[in-house]
């Protein structure tokens, strides 16, 4: 009879395919796991799911069949090979051709065009169905399925449909909601008993719903809040009928309770109220068979969270009640309304999904829109709040320089004091602790200070007598100290003494010396310490040949150095022509960059110089209109950037570069996503455009999508993305209005 899928669907382009198929997800927390993810078909077609939500992550399938991944991570759910949370979108792992994707309490699922199953995160219970309880930070094959169409996860359990309409369920059983007859856990998939037929499936906390192709629903596993449907009030191990409901055409299942909507647009709950997630007054606190939702009419798609609900309209407009303690009904308001309300701000949707605390929805377009809770980065927005022009960083004044990656900034003043703020997971921040702080914090114990630098997750000091410290993330050696163990204060980098200028790139250091000679440690996996191997290098080696360098920078995983004769040299990874000797080939030792030079920088894929002539030059990644030429195309010579005049500072961003010009104005363009190019808008900009509001700027800097200046009084500039606080203010965690998301 049923089982249990994710269809998220989306109206491409506007285009009613004559049948929606939607999919939403919520979980629950503590014993009863979490939600699943709900379908919705009108018709013979069905469109899969192209975004999912999880208890705190969210998961979108992209156009080239890739999937994407952002925020809670804590158990591999992410699937990019870590634990560690982001708030900006990865890609998962070895995966392509996907069609569809579900997101569970704490694990994830995506089926692949040949019909395979893949999973990945919390295995606690089997809800992997690779036969192990192991959990996995990678995708690994669910055995013994194909031809699957449909999947769905629950709190620690997972359900397909197969092409032939059976249904099949793996991972916890302790309230019967594999359907399989039995209450043991599988760590492999069972068929649910009597299915077939089956078009749509949900799983919930610990309950599953399916829909047959003659529109009966059937239910089963959990049933203490009456969420089966079936006015009953024992759990079963069996699917049992929903009562009422005939002509269904899609269902979804929260924590406690259950939605569904029928063929003529009525939208049917049931289970747990407690929240008002019903849509009915609070003073019933459950119901154990379906009653209509009151206000909510020719309904196309529904989802339900935790303990909140979502349903589209068939004029695109999004409708939701229940809990609100994290603005997960887009009202602008945090409080819980049991009666369905409009989200303000969006037309046009063909699809949502509803997490944990969190709320997804696509768009005609194709874009996506978040709201609620974002304390673990699942909105995928990449950021508690973004500001697209320049505002002051509080705490620090007198600065001489600043540094940014990508979640984390760091300021020298003129006292000698350092000052970090943003993420710190790493201790990349150097207070002592591993808290990301939305304000400026000072570097435990350091004075002297003349310079700092800033890796992904790591930083570096260069003190006044010519020595280096660094602290932070350590895995790959680049704290330079003969360990691989992070720490989150200063600690000495070996043997370097008479150093004058410091850079750090993704996972990799450089230091250049006081007689011209340039030495790195670290991640070497692209050649980017330049000794001639690819070697790791736990404290530092010479790079080789180099003699008389003048100016070094260090970009994602290449290295730039520009010699006193004017020459540029690089080495490294080159496969987006960052290395600039006109080749795609990656170099282990320092090769001649095509242009002359007096002042470099560097990020993910890019290379800037100032030129011998005044002007920014620039090669390597254009997929967002970095080079500044009026193109996305990457090139693997330099480009004169035109329009900025001469400048005197140039800086490199994942995505945007920016300019200084000698009267102390600011040019950007690139990628824009953030407001990291400072000039008021969202838009990317091919060509150089100004940062409005700022003058007298002195130094530049820019991180992963954001940008920092130091003004002639000592004062720091921020704007751009706000993810960690790395522009060093103190938005909120939780947005009660419609944000657009980084998903799509």
């Amino acid at each position: 009879m049923q089982s249990s899928t994710r269809w998220c669907m989306n109206r491409l382009l506007g285009v009613w395919l004559g049948v929606l198929l939607l999919a939403g997800c919520g979980r629950s927390g503590g014993a009863s796991g979490e939600q699943g993810m709900r379908a919705s078909s009108l018709g013979e077609a069905r469109a899969p799911a192209r975004i999912a939500t999880g208890g705190s992550h969210s998961l979108s399938v992209h156009q080239d069949g890739t999937v994407w991944a952002v925020g809670g991570n804590s158990v591999g759910q992410l699937g990019d090979g870590t634990t560690s949370l982001r708030r900006v979108p990865v890609r998962v792992l070895g995966l392509s051709g996907v069609v569809t994707v579900a997101a569970g309490g704490g694990h994830s699922l995506a089926v692949s065009a040949d019909g395979t199953v893949w999973a990945w995160g919390n295995n606690s219970s089997g809800q992997l169905g690779d036969g192990s309880f192991d959990n996995r930070a990678e995708p690994v094959r669910v055995r013994g399925l194909s031809g699957v169409v449909a999947v769905a996860a629950g709190g620690y359990h997972s359900l397909a449909v197969s092409a032939d309409g059976t249904v099949w369920a793996w991972g916890n059983n302790s309230s019967g909601q594999l359907g399989d007859g039995s209450f043991d856990n599988r760590a492999e998939p069972v068929r649910v008993r009597g299915s077939s037929g089956v078009v749509a499936v949900a799983a919930g906390g610990a309950h599953s719903l399916a829909v047959r192709s003659d529109g009966i629903l059937w239910a089963w596993g959990d049933n203490l809040y009456g969420q089966l449907g079936n006015k009953g009030e024992f759990n079963s191990s069996e699917p049992v009928q929903v009562l009422r409901v005939t002509g269904g055409v899609s269902v979804s299942a929260g924590a406690n309770h259950s939605l569904a909507v029928s063929a003529d647009g009525t939208v049917w709950a049931w289970g747990d109220n407690s929240y008002g997630q019903l849509g009915i007054a609070r003073t019933t606190p459950l119901l154990s068979i379906p009653g209509r939702v009151p206000e909510v009419r020719g309904s196309v798609a529904m989802a339900a969270g935790d303990n909140h609900s979502l349903a589209v309209s068939a004029d695109g407009t999004v409708w939701a009640w229940g809990s609100n303690g994290h603005g997960q009904l887009g009202n602008g308001f945090m409080v819980d309304n049991s009666e369905p309300g409009r989200v303000p701000g969006l037309e046009g949707v063909g699809a949502v999904a509803a997490g944990s605390s969190h709320s997804l929805a696509v768009r005609d377009d194709g874009t996506v829109w978040a709201w609620g809770s974002n304390v673990e980065g699942q909105r995928g927005d990449g950021t508690t709040g973004q500001l697209s022009a320049p505002t002051r960083v509080p705490g620090v004044s007198g600065v001489v320089g600043v540094a940014a990656n990508v979640f984390h900034s760091l300021a020298v003043s003129a006292d000698g004091s350092a000052w970090a703020w943003g993420h710190n997971s790493h201790g990349e921040l150097g207070d002592g602790s591993t808290r990301n702080s939305l304000a400026p914090v000072r570097v435990g114990g350091l004075k002297e200070v003349v310079a700092v630098a800033a890796g992904s997750s790591h930083s570096l000091a260069l003190l006044a007598e010519g020595t280096v410290l660094a602290w932070g993330d350590n895995t790959f050696g680049q704290l330079g100290d003969g360990t691989r163990a992070s720490h989150s204060v200063p600690a000495q980098v070996r043997g370097l003494r008479g150093v004058v200028a410091v850079a750090a790139g993704s996972s990799h250091s450089l230091a250049l010396l006081a007689d011209g000679t340039v030495w790195t440690w670290g991640y070497n996996l692209n050649g980017q310490l330049g000794d001639g191997t690819t070697t790791y290098r736990y404290e530092p080696v010479a790079v080789k040949g180099l003699q008389g360098v003048v100016a070094v920078a260090a970009g994602g995983n290449h290295s730039l150095a520009v010699r006193s004769d004017g020459t540029a040299w690089a080495w490294g990874e080159n496969v987006k022509g960052q290395l600039g000797d006109g080749t795609l080939t990656s170099r282990p030792a320092p090769v001649e960059v095509k242009a002359a030079g007096k002042a470099v920088a560097a990020a993910l894929g890019l290379s800037l110089a100032v030129g011998s002539d005044g002007f920014p030059w620039a090669w390597g990644n254009n997929s967002s209109g970095q080079l500044g030429d009026g193109s996305t195309i990457s090139r693997p010579v330099p480009m004169r950037v035109q329009g900025t005049g001469e400048v005197v500072a140039v800086a490199a961003g994942n995505g945007h570069s920016l300019a200084l010009s000698p009267e102390g104005g600011v040019w950007a363009w690139g990628q824009n996503t953030r407001g990291q190019l400072g000039e008021g808008t969202l838009d990317r900009r091919l060509a150089p455009t100004r940062v409005q509001g700022l003058s007298g700027v002195v130094a530049v800097a820019a991180g992963g999508a954001f940008s920092l200046a130091v003004r002639d009084d000592g004062s720091v500039w921020s704007w751009g993305d706000n993810a960690f606080g790395q522009l060093g203010n103190a938005p909120p965690v939780y947005a009660t209005f419609v944000v657009r998301s980084l998903l799509e």
